[in-house]
């Protein structure tokens, strides 16, 4: 008995198969093909959007948008891989009809329009909205940091020059000091054509590394990234508003109040309320700054009870702090000499001759914040914001490191990768056929 054989590779046949046939209707493929030829490439910046009358025709950007957005779903970042899929993916070949753009034309692409992607991927996100996959009512933040291009040498040689130049520029001023002006400028010029100037070191799981920090807002309803930003930020502190606001911007109803939920690295009483007055209600924990006198055991800030009417605070003896100065973003409040001299609690609240409380600026956005961060808050932040940076991560990246230099290409990588992944959430609950109809 014979092994079932194909067919012989010198066959000839009547009724050719056409490339059409071999594409399921529910595939991806025709997803992506409807999706892009729904937009509008001029109005969202893509250059040679429309064909010129005179010189040698380009490829249509529509076209190379395909061919990056199926790449992204497929962990084929490559420019050299994506050239190479071009001629051997019957999958590539349907999407972009035979067409085989050189690996340059593909990487130039992608170089040029990170403005554009950017706005394609909040398009992807209006018309998610529109059809009821975006509400906008809850909204999670979270962090994570994906490695640079750069190696650590040349990260550390880069703040080695920085650091020579602070160095000089603080010797300029002081006298009989000699600076040549020619260490200077081959100093500066290093500098400039450093080939990643904004990446730094980052804890990673593999240590620290030139690295960025990935910032996505993810919205509850069925987990599509609606904003994302790469940032040099080596935590998530300075994150916040910027997040919050993106994600209202992007998904937010003038009547509607959005909620924002995230960790405590996002803990930081100004954000929340420059949010609040921004109508989004944000639910944080607060992260309190610790008594740094003594072994520990000293009397925490949390211990002493504000009083609003009189803007001043009591202590654990029933002492009063009154307000002394503001000190930046902070409120100085103090209790009286005597009263610390004769308290018998003294040497369980300070080392000083007298007990100082801080009040941040912005406290009771601050109390407000943790008030809302409950322990069904958090619960809901996990389940939202761990799936998407997964799949970025090990689905779309393979290894969560990044290919083009600089925040300006690690941005372009991360709009494509959203957009990538958006597009296989919303086929997992739409379907193929129905996306691709809606797309229509």
């Amino acid at each position: 008995m014979s092994f079932i054989r194909g067919e012989g590779r010198l066959q000839s046949t009547l009724f050719p198969v056409m490339l059409d046939d071999l594409i399921p209707a529910d595939h991806v493929c025709r997803v992506i093909d409807a999706f892009v030829g729904r937009l509008d490439m001029q109005a969202a910046g893509f250059v040679r959007a429309e064909p010129a009358d005179t010189g040698r025709p380009g490829y249509d950007p529509r076209d190379l948008l395909k061919l990056y957005t199926y790449g992204y779903l497929h962990q084929i970042r490559s420019s050299r891989r994506l050239e190479a899929e071009c001629r051997r993916n019957v999958e590539v070949m349907w999407l972009l009809e035979r067409l085989y753009p050189d690996y340059k034309s593909i990487a130039e692409f992608r170089r040029v329009h990170r403005e554009a992607v950017e706005k394609t991927g909040a398009e992807l996100v209006r018309f998610a909205r529109s059809v009821g996959l975006i509400r906008g009512e809850w909204v999670a933040i979270d962090g994570s940091k994906f490695g640079a291009v750069s190696s650590a040498e040349s990260v550390r040689e880069r703040e080695a020059m920085a650091r020579y130049l602070e160095e000089l520029e603080q010797g300029d001023s002081e006298e009989e000091v000699v600076i040549d002006p020619h260490a200077v400028a081959a100093a500066l010029e290093k500098l400039r054509q450093h080939p990643e100037p904004e990446a730094d070191f980052m804890k990673t799981r593999q240590g620290k590394v030139p690295a960025y920090n990935v910032q996505t807002a993810v919205n509850a309803e069925h987990g599509l990234i609606v904003a994302q930003q790469v940032t040099t930020e080596k935590n998530d502190l300075r994150s916040l508003l910027p997040m919050a606001e993106a994600a209202q911007q992007a998904v937010g109803e003038p009547e509607q109040t959005m909620h924002v939920v995230a960790d405590a690295g996002y803990s930081n009483a100004t954000h929340a309320a420059e949010c609040e007055r921004a109508g989004i209600v944000v639910h944080v924990p607060a992260v309190e700054v610790a008594n740094r006198q003594g072994d520990g055991t000293l009397f925490k800030r949390t211990q002493f009870q504000y009083q609003p009417d009189s803007d001043s605070y009591v202590c654990p003896n029933g002492n009063t702090l009154q307000r002394q100065r503001q000190d930046g973003r902070s409120v100085i409040y103090a209790a009286r000499q005597q009263d610390c001299n004769a308290c018998a609690l003294k040497p369980r609240c300070t080392l000083a001759q007298r007990r100082i409380v801080k009040r941040h600026r912005y406290q009771a956005a601050l109390e407000r914040m943790q008030a809302g961060a409950t322990a069904e808050a958090m619960r809901l932040r996990r389940s939202i914001v761990e799936h998407p940076f997964a799949f970025l991560k090990y689905r779309i990246f393979g290894y969560p490191r990044f290919l083009l230099r600089g925040v300006h290409g690690a941005s372009t990588e991360i709009a494509l990768a959203s957009i990538a992944y958006n597009l296989k959430r919303m086929m997992s609950l739409l379907g193929g056929k129905v996306l691709t109809a809606a797309f229509a």
